[in-house]
């Protein structure tokens, strides 16, 4: 009969060999203690049915291996979002200090009154495309608009053109 290890014992004898795989397989030390980690928690988990196994010691290294090659998929698709963000970073639009007052203004107004004067005076939006982008009224983007436009107004002190 063979003896049955504490997991305890289990982790000791085998945490360090199965991060140094894990570090092969990503390159990455903080990395390949995570997964590691990860590995020896799901091992924990169902410790009374793995230390049945022949090679329970196999199954975490099966598990680090699996888990090294999500770390990767996930790092190369972070990658690879990150140079999309990139590229469109220079299309993006730099405000003047006017234009940051301003906006700062709107985004201080209530939610509702901050999106429709966004889209209207940041997008361009006529007031049905803006009643279809928040799935609200005509009649509520233009009550919305009047609000906060009156509320602009009196924040930074200009005179109020007419609703048009």
């Amino acid at each position: 009969m063979r003896a049955v290890p504490s997991f305890d014992a289990f982790f000791d004898a085998n945490y360090r060999e199965v991060v140094g795989l894990a570090a092969t397989l990503c390159g990455r030390r903080h990395v390949a203690e995570e997964l590691a980690q990860e590995a020896f928690v799901r091992a924990y988990r169902r410790w009374d049915r793995i230390v049945g196994f022949e090679k329970p010691a196999a199954w975490v290294r099966r598990v680090v291996v699996n888990l090294a090659v999500s770390s990767l998929r996930r790092t190369a698709a972070e990658a690879r979002a990150l140079a999309r963000l990139r590229q469109r970073r220079s299309d993006v639009v730099e405000l003047t200090t006017t234009d940051d007052e301003f906006w700062r203004a709107v985004r201080a107004l209530p939610r509702r009154q901050a999106q429709c004067l966004a889209l209207r005076y940041y997008e361009d939006r006529s007031i049905d495309e803006i009643a279809d982008v928040l799935a609200i009224e005509e009649a509520t983007v233009r009550v919305h608009l009047h609000h906060g436009r009156r509320a602009l107004a009196a924040r930074l002190r200009i005179e109020e053109e007419d609703d048009a």
